[in-house]
């Protein structure tokens, strides 16, 4: 443990929000920053070449789906996850909790670990707090996060606090159990829209003491609103002297309100999701190429991008790709999208140094349009 030192920067002057760096075995990164997913290795249409291009720091790969294809040994083989996927630099590994609430249907959660069927083939697998570690020392990540039970929003007060305590229970073994060097170690806290179970899950996991805090089970299925009192409440009381991650959050609007609250890290599937059907993000909101009105335009995707994507290529363009499914087009507004929430996230960066985080956040949401158009 301890293997991240995490020192804040500079903090802006009108809100909670702040800068800082973490140092780990394969490199610094700056905070605010956003985490491209790179699930099974890759970050889906985008070269590792272009993820540096772009300004990616940290790239997350997925525990559960890495065990499963292509196998630890083949990972082993390349020395670890970082040459296996040509990425040099830092490495944050889920550990799967996620997935097993949302690809499996035939699981079966117990005291001692989650077993259920692969998505892949049906074979039986059993996960616990200490293997899923054994797991992520094996990829060689560079931050570890703990094994914890994702419950649905439709669980209740009593069904959402006994999740909770599970999870806590598997965070202590987890805490106990850990022995890569050089990897650390993140504590996840749950316990849904309910903001007393909320403080309290965030209350014991940080008795435990890990690297770093996240948040996890958010906006799987729960109230927009009640999802942001989550943001307000729990995220200024997270410890300012570690990282606080939002798992699997990230749109724009996103990032302005919670890096508000003292955010620090961010991770999504959105801009290669959207990517890949021909939606892209701009300061002004979502552009989708292939609608007829862009037939003959000339523009870029978003004036002042500095990507490859938008200098290089028109929505005309993009356009004719997508309607003649050419696989350049994902791969270009997919970039494209990349590139657009790396930025985004750095220019909050440069804004709460500059004390301006607020104005910047005031105009950003006067012009950014969340609906397609």
């Amino acid at each position: 443990m301890n293997s991240l030192k995490f020192e804040i920067t500079s903090r802006d002057p009108h809100s909670q929000a702040r800068t800082g760096i973490a140092h780990t075995a394969h490199g610094s990164f700056e905070t605010p920053l956003f985490m491209p997913v790179a699930t099974q290795a890759t970050v889906k249409t985008v070269l590792p070449r272009d993820l540096k291009t772009s300004g990616a720091e940290v790239v997350l790969a997925n525990a559960y789906h890495l065990f499963l294809r292509p196998g630890l040994d083949i990972i082993q083989l390349h020395k670890g996850l970082h040459r296996f996927m040509d990425w040099h630099g830092p490495i944050l590994t889920d550990s799967g909790g996620f997935q097993v609430f949302s690809l499996t249907r035939l699981r079966k959660i117990t005291e001692e670990g989650a077993r259920f069927q692969s998505h892949l083939d049906g074979k039986e697998i059993f996960l616990t707090p200490e293997n899923v570690l054994d797991i992520q020392a094996a990829l060689g990540s560079d931050i570890a996060m703990v094994f914890d039970e994702c419950p649905p929003s439709t669980y209740d007060h009593n069904q959402m606090k006994q999740s909770m305590n599970l999870t806590l229970r598997w965070a202590k073994r987890a805490k106990d159990y850990h022995w890569k060097e050089q990897q650390s170690l993140f504590g996840i806290v749950q316990g849904g829209t309910h903001l007393d179970l909320r403080k309290e899950s965030l209350e014991r996991t940080v008795e435990i003491g890990f690297d770093g805090y996240a948040l996890g089970g958010l906006f799987v299925g729960e109230d927009k609103e009640a999802a942001l009192r989550v943001y307000e409440d729990i995220i200024p009381a997270m410890p300012e002297d570690h990282p606080r991650y939002l798992m699997g959050v990230g749109t724009p609007l996103d990032f302005v309100w919670a890096v508000e609250y003292g955010a620090d890290m961010f991770d999504c599937v959105t801009p290669t999701r959207y990517g890949r059907v021909g939606t892209a993000f701009t300061d002004r909101g979502l552009v989708v190429v292939r609608n007829g009105k862009y037939r003959e335009d000339l523009a870029p995707l978003m004036e002042g991008c500095d990507c490859y994507t938008c200098t290089h290529f028109t929505r005309s363009y993009l356009r004719h790709l997508f309607n003649a499914e050419e696989m350049l087009g994902p791969e270009l507004v997919s970039l494209h999208n990349v590139h657009y929430f790396i930025h985004l996230v750095k220019t909050l960066r440069q804004k709460i140094r500059e004390g301006k985080f607020l104005a910047f956040k005031k105009e950003f949401l006067s012009i950014f349009d969340p609906n397609c158009r």
